[in-house]
């Protein structure tokens, strides 16, 4: 199962028109890499839970054949004063609804959340579930201790059996650098102790509860890649890894015509007049006007439109968006609607007191 009927309150504005599983990463949705995962390691069978913006995810994925898996989707929400309103019920409730829909968690079951990019060996993940007899395990990743306050840490005995949590703690609290990943193995009676027709969590409801039943409950400490973009600081920081290259297994698109540049179809460049300094991904229709300046890693998505003159460096730019004349912009996430800096304040267009001009390339 993966988990993605979260609003994404925390990379707003990304997640303004699109599910956070949505997002993109090279151009493809963080959702689409996960999906691409499972079905490396043989899995067939995915339940997606949807809520906010379903439609669209509904809308890219379909029945999922073109990734050689079947999806379904369960649909959080209901109908208020006569308007359909999404609400999700929890990552365990929402496991629960589908349970007592259709039984479709009737073996051990693989969850993940629906904003990070992993390459977890899911077998050796499997494997070592079963072989400790687990009802439920989660797996985690050991983090430096000045990191521990932006995660959910676990700490376990010397068996690796859980036997408490930690939200977010200061370093100095810490009794564990154990990180929570948001990737879950259950076996089925789990989902008995999760209340039916509620909103109910896994991190904060059930597994607490699976600690104080004294269920066989333990963490995988493991190592492995897990690009999370909880936050919109780790947007940006992970676009400018991929940018690099740090990341195996994401290259990057269209057909490298400079060192370190890549370019899409039919695009517009003044090449004899513009800077371009990789690794920068130029998409397909973009026009770059003479004395323009791309710094890398940078990313233009397709159909965007730089001005004479402007400067663009470290900074993402989303679909169809035009930069001014003359205008700087570094570090920055930027769209036909808004400007995002790598700390998350966010300017939009029109906004009076901005001496950036920026807007949409289609008007």
């Amino acid at each position: 199962m993966i988990l993605a009927a979260g609003q994404g309150t925390r990379v707003r504005p990304l997640t303004k028109n699109v599910p956070k599983p949505m997002v993109p990463i090279l151009g493809k949705p963080v959702l689409e890499y996960l999906i691409e995962h499972l079905a490396r390691f043989g899995i067939r069978e995915i339940m997606i839970n949807v809520a906010f913006n379903h439609y669209k995810i509904e809308n890219y994925f379909g029945d999922g054949h073109r990734w050689g898996v079947e999806i379904g989707y369960s649909y959080e929400g209901g109908r208020e004063y006569g308007d359909i309103v999404p609400k999700a019920l929890g990552s365990a409730g929402g496991m629960r609804k589908i349970q007592d829909f259709g039984g479709f968690f009737d073996d051990t079951t693989l969850v993940i959340c629906g904003d990070a990019i992993i390459d977890l060996d899911i077998r050796a993940a499997l494997d070592e579930h079963r072989h400790k007899g687990a009802l439920a395990s989660v797996v985690t990743l050991d983090v430096p201790r000045d990191q521990v306050q932006n995660y959910g840490v676990v700490v376990t005995d010397e068996e690796s059996r859980v036997q408490s949590f930690q939200e977010k703690p200061r370093p100095e609290e810490a009794k564990s650098t154990l990180a929570s990943t948001g990737i879950y193995i259950f076996e089925p009676e789990v989902l008995d102790l999760v209340p039916p027709k509620q909103e109910f969590d896994i991190g904060s409801q059930l597994f607490p509860l699976l600690v104080e039943q004294g269920k066989p409950f333990f963490a995988q400490k493991r190592f492995f890649n897990w690009i999370d973009i909880g936050r919109l600081t780790d947007y940006w920081s992970v676009l400018q890894r991929v940018l690099r290259g740090e990341v195996a297994q994401m290259d990057m698109p269209g057909n490298e015509v400079r060192q370190g540049v890549w370019v899409g179809l039919n695009t517009s460049i003044a090449w004899d007049s513009v800077q371009i300094v990789g690794p920068v991904y130029i998409g397909s229709n973009v026009r770059i006007e003479p004395g323009a300046s791309i710094i890398g890693p940078t990313w233009i998505g397709h159909g965007s439109h730089i001005r004479a003159g402007a400067r663009v460096e470290r900074s993402i730019l989303f679909e169809y968006t035009r930069v001014g004349e003359g205008m700087r912009f570094s570090e920055k996430i930027l769209s036909p609607q808004y400007c995002v800096d790598r700390s998350g304040e966010t300017l939009y267009v029109g906004d009076e007191h901005s001496p950036l001009r920026w807007g949409d390339a289609r008007g």
